[in-house]
């Protein structure tokens, strides 16, 4: 009686210890597949290096140059974007009808010149001068800009001309 209640405790024992292991194997697991997913995630968000950026840039063919900010010690790309002034143009006789119906296609066209990667941004400005507003086209080059702005409805029907000029800015900096 004796050996088979110790038998009985030591198959209990076993199956016990057995269950624990394969919970321990499959916490281990999970740990595992927790931590390849955490540094995935971190190399997603993980932002470029400037020598990477600077690498893209130049094989696109746009045009750069880099220093180091004093302050921060960090690398700026400076990249040369294309501002486009849209200025009043000959024919500004539509109707108000034709006129808003180019406006309405006027902005399609830039919110797809956006959507594109082409403009990084775009506006009218306040006041009622010849100067209606600007773009700035992200392009390698100005003859491709110079396309770009002068595919817009509103450039095309006369109401709008273009004038373009080299700008340079850091790349990646923000508005505030």
């Amino acid at each position: 009686m004796f050996i088979t209640r110790l038998s009985s405790i030591l198959k209990a024992l076993i199956f016990t210890s057995f269950v624990l292991l394969i919970s321990c194997q499959q916490n281990q697991q999970q740990v595992e597949v927790e931590k390849k997913e955490t540094i995935t995630n971190e190399e997603e968000n993980k932002e470029p290096s400037a020598k990477v950026i600077k690498e893209k840039l130049q094989k696109e063919g746009f045009q750069i140059f880099e220093y180091v900010d004093k302050e921060s010690g960090d690398t700026v790309i400076m990249q040369q974007y294309f501002i486009a002034f849209l200025k009043k143009g000959a024919n500004r006789s539509q109707s108000e009808e034709e006129a808003a119906n180019l406006q309405k296609l006027h902005r399609a066209h830039l919110g797809r010149m956006y959507k594109e990667g082409y403009a990084d941004i775009s506006g009218p400005f306040g006041d009622d001068g010849d100067i209606r507003g600007i773009t700035i086209y992200n392009t390698p080059t100005q003859e491709m800009a110079d396309s770009l702005a002068n595919s817009d409805p509103m450039v095309k029907s006369g109401r709008l001309v273009i004038e373009i000029h080299p700008w340079w800015a850091a790349k990646g900096f923000s508005l505030r």
